[in-house]
């Protein structure tokens, strides 16, 4: 739990100064962290490792697939959080003796009225197919399957397009009083798309961070890899992977936890580093997040080569077949087969041979 969400309940008591405002900063609260826990709980059922994070307006859940998860599958822990959180609190109404489809009945008291909103209001708003709201990101997942790569930037400019006529409709008929929530989105779907335009660099970002740290700049360092990993970059700058294991492991430590992730290339690159270090069991999870949110060839072979180092052969072999499957390396699996040290034990395995000879080289 982080100070803003603290602080925002303080807010809401402070800003009604009544009872409702007591009830409805509890009830915030409560189901708030209700919706997050019905993510986490959905992302682990579906063997994903999930953490979740109450922050100021908002909280958040995330997690990293410890195998593939299908687009259903992911729309369903979208759901899961407001699911939850809308049933949770009608069932508390109804308990309460509380219509929650009759204004007279949820206006009749303070609570009633406070856990209405806090509860089926607020979850039903979540609902609305706009990022980066639970609805946006069920519709992501559907339109992913007919244009995939292309469904999150033409969500984004149908989401701030949609959120702009809403609030012109809302400022019409009289409901300023959303404006907050209106300028949260605008402004995350703002953040979202420029997150996916192209950003040159002249080197990458590792390299230029290691240049902060041997200066002793460490904030710099570890500013420069955040960034370059939470902003996806179209064409990433190469960085250099023959780095000392000492550096790889000094640049690591930078960086907080979780791990944090939204560029492919650049998550790819610290799965390496990752694995370099021996950091074998961090580097699967880290990898298979990225192969969760961005199914790729070569994250999948991260997650193989970990695997086998660990002595999990099985798991290596099931993760060499998804890398196979997502398609977007045949060469580069077929090196990683032929020169990774980790699966040299594997090679001659059936399965692996049968990949193997699958792939174009």
């Amino acid at each position: 739990m982080q100070s803003g969400f603290v602080i925002f309940m303080v807010l809401i008591v402070a800003l009604y100064g009544n009872e409702f405002g007591f009830w409805l900063a509890g009830s915030v609260a409560v189901l708030t962290l209700i919706h997050e826990l019905g993510h986490a709980v959905a992302a682990r059922s579906a063997g994903a490792d999930a953490e979740i994070s109450l922050g100021f307006l908002a909280g958040y859940a995330s997690y990293r697939p410890t195998r593939p998860i299908s687009r259903a599958r992911q729309a369903w822990i979208s759901f899961a959080g407001p699911g939850v959180h809308i049933g949770v609190s009608v069932a508390v109404l109804l308990v309460m003796g509380v219509n929650p489809l009759s204004r007279e009945s949820f206006d009749d008291s303070a609570a009633a009225f406070a856990i209405w909103w806090a509860g089926p209001a607020i979850g039903m708003m979540n609902l609305i197919p706009v990022l980066p709201l639970d609805g946006g990101n069920i519709v992501t997942y559907g339109l992913d399957a007919i244009v995939p790569g292309r469904a999150q930037k033409l969500m984004l400019y149908f989401s701030i397009g949609a959120t702009v006529l809403g609030a012109g409709w809302m400022f019409l008929n009289g409901y300023q009083g959303f404006g907050i929530f209106i300028a949260f989105l605008i402004i995350t779907q703002l953040q979202m798309l420029n997150a996916t335009k192209p950003q040159q660099r002249a080197t990458s970002a590792w390299d230029v961070a290691r240049q902060a740290l041997d200066a002793g700049k460490e904030q710099k360092a570890r500013r420069t890899l955040v960034a370059a990993l939470t902003h996806p970059q179209p064409i990433p700058a190469p960085a250099d992977l023959r780095m000392p294991p000492t550096l790889a492991n000094r640049l690591i430590e930078l960086l907080p936890r979780p791990l944090p992730h939204g560029d492919p290339g650049n998550e790819y690159v610290l799965a390496n580093l990752l694995m370099m270090t021996g950091r074998y069991d961090e580097a699967a999870h880290y990898a298979a997040g990225s192969f969760g949110r961005h199914p790729n060839t070569l994250s999948a072979a991260i997650v193989a080569r970990s695997a086998a180092a660990l002595g999990d052969h099985d798991t290596a072999i099931a993760w060499l077949g998804s890398a196979a499957d997502a398609g977007t390396s045949d060469d580069g699996l077929a090196t990683t087969i032929d020169r990774a040290p980790e699966l040299i034990p594997l090679r001659q395995h059936p399965t692996v041979a049968a990949i193997r000879n699958s792939l174009a080289r």
